[in-house]
């Protein structure tokens, strides 16, 4: 019998720009029973580390990379966590894991990340790459892939192409969205998030990948800010931070995403993702992940102010509770150039 430990083990590459929907795709892939003896590999971009913490699967099974992204400053740490899991597999420390999950940052280029898989000796003989994956939000995906490079790249690169919120995009929107991918990504097959099937994933694509090189750490203007705080922030308190943010840097933002504890509900924390100005809709998890209950949120944007940003969030952070006539005269100001007011 073949000894396990000497078969390659497949990975697949998740990756996608900031907001795409890679978590939650993610998520929905997990529950799958066809991923049920995978091991997840989540890097973040950032002081404070957040999205494992949404990835809803064993705690044993999911690895953060935190502080940065696997294209730059990672990539040493990317090998020397993939050497730790398959020395904790082999030393039976932790399940025997029969496929791997690599989730990067929304920032990251993926040919260094792949060529660091087939290029480092250990790694090649250890992992095959069994495809990459690119979500690529339907909404706003053309523009994204037409101003940003490293989303152009995670598309080009690609075996499959994941279109999310189909169903919050119009057709002009989708449209352009598959016209931009099909230039970018010719052969790749392209599906519907919100369907796509674990079995489909893992399905070996293997579209030619173009002859790029590494691109250079090409992201120095965007900046991550963590925000954190013990104390519980009032509901009202916690909105009107979210409107202020919107309001004065959503063209700056490019995400906002985290975990928040508010006074109304303690034992369950509220989930915050939000993509420049479009927020989803607020959800609870059923109980914290871990023993932090801290408020964790990390903002992701092109020339933020961290002390700024900082500045605000301590001003919110008190459980301020407006009264409803202030808050009317701010959100229901008829001057407003905008509908909605000034916060809306």
């Amino acid at each position: 019998m073949t000894d396990p430990r000497l078969t390659p083990i497949p990975l697949t590459v998740l990756t996608g720009f900031l907001g795409a929907g890679k978590t939650t795709l993610l998520n929905r892939l997990l529950r799958d029973p066809a991923l049920s003896d995978a091991a997840v590999v989540v890097n973040e971009a950032g002081e404070i580390g957040v999205d494992h913490l949404l990835v809803e699967h064993a705690a044993e099974g999911v690895v953060a990379l935190a502080g940065g992204c696997l294209c730059c400053t990672l990539r040493g740490d990317l090998i020397e966590t993939l050497e730790g899991l398959l020395r904790a597999r082999d030393n039976g420390r932790i399940p025997l894991f029969s496929r791997l999950m690599l989730e990067t940052t929304g920032l990251a280029d993926p040919v260094p990340v792949l060529q660091t898989l087939s290029l480092h000796p250990y790694l090649a003989l250890r992992f095959q790459v069994a495809g990459v994956v690119a979500v690529v939000s339907a909404v706003d995906g053309a523009a994204t892939l037409s101003e940003r490079a490293e989303a152009a790249r995670q598309a080009a690169m690609a075996d499959l192409v994941a279109l999310s919120k189909i169903d919050l995009a119009s057709g002009p929107e989708a449209a352009a969205t598959r016209a931009a991918v099909a230039a970018l990504a010719p052969l790749a097959r392209v599906v519907d998030a919100a369907t796509v099937t674990a079995g489909e994933i893992l399905e070996r694509h293997d579209a030619p990948k173009p002859d790029l090189p590494a691109l250079p750490a090409i992201h120095g203007s965007v900046v991550s800010v963590a925000l954190a705080s013990e104390a519980p922030l009032t509901r009202a308190s916690y909105d009107l931070f979210v409107e202020l943010l919107r309001s004065a840097h959503a063209p700056k933002l490019l995400r906002l995403k985290g975990l928040v504890r508010l006074v109304e509900e303690p034992d369950r924390p509220l989930v915050v993702q939000g993509v420049r100005h479009v927020f989803a809709a607020p959800r609870f998890l059923d109980a914290w992940p871990d023993d932090d209950r801290r408020t964790r949120l990390v903002a992701i944007g092109e020339g933020l102010e961290p002390d700024l940003l900082a500045k605000l969030y301590a001003a919110f952070a008190g459980r301020i509770a407006p009264d409803r006539a202030d808050r009317a005269a701010m959100t229901d100001n008829p001057l407003a150039p905008r509908a909605g007011g000034l916060l809306g």
